[in-house]
């Protein structure tokens, strides 16, 4: 059994560990508060967009946008990996990772090239330590940052090399976030862009349909509202994934306070009675030497 003092110091340390697990999940439920007000501030907007854009799409002619239109042969693929830069978040980060690699090895074992932009230092650090080919890297992001110039920058990268025919298919791969306690991985391909269907079906509850007004023409807007498109999606990922880290991360945290808190009270359990030996040992003692003292 072991001394006192040393389950005395083992209790010190674990309450030290359980404060600095309460102030990070204290934190975490500050910045997921930021974070889950900026998705669901956007989300309106993206559903609208994609309505409006598949509106369009039924009224634009055949001429073909290059945004729309698949390579005829695949050999290059470029794939957004958005994961966190920091960890203790349980396996959040890992489940992204998890599904990249999974389609990764699918599109190599087909003889596709496959290459990488990342946001976040956990999706960088494993592509490096698996030798693989980062293009671009964007730290300090998911979590903090809400400006929707980033998904712009990143998407007009991804357009100019996807016109330019450096890859042939982009995806991006992000967090859904569900609820508290469930965020989903998920693998999105946002080029070229997958066919675009209109909500706009008839709905005999609706109070009614919307006819959209196109000017200048359907055609042009089209070729300038594709390319938002795509930046919208890749802001959509990210809020979504940043909302998700926070979330993941606070509960995480209330875990490893919970552990502390058993652990803590199986301590203090062995604490008595390891105390309560002690105490038993030198009445022992006592009684053993009245005895001798009597005889």
């Amino acid at each position: 059994m072991p001394t006192l003092k040393e389950v005395k110091k083992k209790i010190g340390s674990i309450k030290k560990t359980k404060q600095i697990t309460k102030a990070m999940n204290m934190v975490a439920a500050s910045r997921l508060r930021g974070a889950q007000n900026a998705m669901e501030a956007f989300r309106p907007f993206a559903g609208k967009f994609a309505e409006v854009l598949g509106s369009l799409s039924e009224k634009a002619g055949e001429a073909a946008n290059p945004l729309l239109t698949p390579k005829e042969t695949v050999k290059k693929i470029h794939i957004v990996l958005c994961t966190s830069d920091r960890g203790l978040c349980g396996g959040f980060n890992m489940n992204l990772i998890t599904t990249a690699a999974r389609f990764m090895k699918e599109k190599k074992s087909e003889g596709k090239e496959v290459v990488f932009t990342n946001f976040g230092k956990k999706g960088r650090d494993w592509c490096k330590g698996s030798k693989l080919h980062i293009v671009k890297e964007h730290l300090g992001v998911v979590g903090s940052s809400f400006a929707f110039n980033v998904a712009t920058n990143a998407g007009r990268n991804l357009i100019d090399g996807f016109l330019s025919g450096e890859w042939d298919e982009v995806y991006i791969v992000w967090s859904n976030f569900i609820s508290m306690g469930k965020q989903v991985p998920v693998l999105q391909k946002i080029l070229p862009i997958p066919p675009i269907e209109s909500d706009q079906g008839e709905d005999i509850n609706a109070p009614y349909q919307a006819e959209h007004i196109c000017e200048p023409s359907p055609d042009e807007l089209m070729g300038k509202m594709l390319p938002r498109n795509v930046f919208i999606q890749i802001h959509s990922g990210l809020l979504e994934t940043s909302t998700s880290e926070h979330a993941a991360r606070m509960m995480a945290m209330d875990n490893a306070s919970k552990a502390c808190n058993d652990m803590i009270n199986e301590l203090t359990l062995l604490y008595n009675k390891a105390r309560q030996a002690a105490i038993t040992a030198d009445l022992m003692d006592i009684v053993g030497g009245a005895e001798a003292l009597k005889g």
